[in-house]
């Protein structure tokens, strides 16, 4: 090679990393390729606390691939400290990045990132969106539920939640939301989401989690307990039914006081339950009894996480192992049989359906 052959392969590989990475609001955008289908499942893998070593992973159902850690590939940037959740309006994905206090926004399509929603934003757990003006955020810390536009990335309000300083996860009854508050709380908010106040509350079991709605439009709660273990008097672990119209407790089903209930669920049709105790338990919405025994046993896994496809009801189950390694995923039908495993990023703690 000749010195002015080697001058002009070094400004034509110069001038391809100049175009091949933009900023865009201070952001390196990186002009790698993923493939993201039309019907794929984000997976959000949390990382490990204070390592920022959080990530997001995109799986095909149709042809059993898995793309990991699409977001540093795409955008040459760090996803941040522990993602906790995910959730897509009009094709853009909100990504709630839980202690670096920020949501960060991409392109379903691409992976691109587009934006960012920070502010205010103290340890956002949970999104729900209003309209493509509003959306509200629950905190883990704050006292409050954030009020966000998802399409200018702006804070536009708070609403305050005194007295329950931890709210969680969202459900909607007509133009009320209801609003479980976690930790040492036993309390579910309902909030007027026209006038943006708290205008009820309901008590519950100890640190109520998950909601869901059922297709008569019930809501169920799952409370966990608490963390303290101190025998069967000390402890009841539960399955809640909350009638939204009368604000009241319906139908309470008692856990044993060794059960470690989280990740409550439902199937696409809006009449099975699911949740994780160790193994996957399934409860039908009319059932009189949670019974004695998983619908998928634990056996030597350490499921942590839990989601079903809201089209198809196959169910999908996280893998922590022993969350330093890389998470696994295990994908079976809505009968429990068995369709597919792989492998995504440290502790997967939530999915999303494209």
């Amino acid at each position: 090679m000749t010195v002015r052959q080697f001058y002009i392969l070094f400004i034509l590989s110069a001038l391809s990393l100049f175009y091949g990475c933009i900023k865009k609001n201070g952001v390196v955008i990186n002009s790698q390729k993923v493939n993201i289908p039309a019907h794929g499942v984000f997976i959000v893998s949390e990382g490990n606390f204070m390592y920022g070593n959080a990530s997001l992973s995109v799986y095909d159902p149709a042809t059993r691939s898995v793309q990991n850690d699409i977001f540093y590939s795409v955008n040459s940037l760090p996803l941040g400290d522990v993602a906790q959740s995910m959730d897509i309006q009009n094709g853009l994905g909100y990504i709630v990045i839980n202690n670096s206090g920020k949501i960060y926004v991409i392109d379903t399509t691409s992976g691109k990132y587009v934006g960012k929603i920070t502010g205010s934003l103290t340890s956002p757990r949970y999104m729900h969106f209003m309209s493509t003006a509003k959306s509200y955020v629950t905190d883990l810390y704050a006292g409050k539920i954030t009020i966000v536009n998802p399409t200018t990335y702006q804070v536009t309000g708070t609403i305050l939640t005194p007295g329950h300083p931890s709210t969680e996860q969202m459900v909607q009854y007509n133009e009320f939301l209801f609003v479980s508050c976690w930790s040492y709380d036993n309390t579910v908010l309902v909030i007027n989401t026209k006038t943006d106040q708290v205008v009820d509350s309901i008590k519950t079991g100890i640190q109520p989690g998950g909601l869901v709605m059922d297709k008569f439009n019930k809501i169920w709660v799952l409370c966990d307990g608490g963390w303290v273990k101190t025998g069967s008097g000390g402890r009841i672990p539960m399955l809640q039914r909350i009638d939204p119209n009368s604000r009241t407790i319906d139908e309470s089903f008692s856990l044993t006081s060794d059960a470690n209930p989280c990740r409550l669920t439902i199937n696409g049709t809006g009449d099975s339950i699911l949740f994780i105790n160790a193994g996957i338990w399934k409860f039908g919405v009319n059932q009189t009894s949670v019974g004695d025994h998983p619908f998928l046993a634990a056996g030597k896994h350490l499921y942590y996480s839990l989601a079903v496809d809201p089209k198809t009801s196959e169910i999908y189950l996280s893998d922590a192992i022993d969350y330093q390694q890389n998470g696994i995923i295990y994908r079976y039908s809505s009968l429990g049989a068995k369709v597919d495993s792989f492998k995504t990023g440290i502790i997967p703690g939530s999915f999303c359906f494209k």
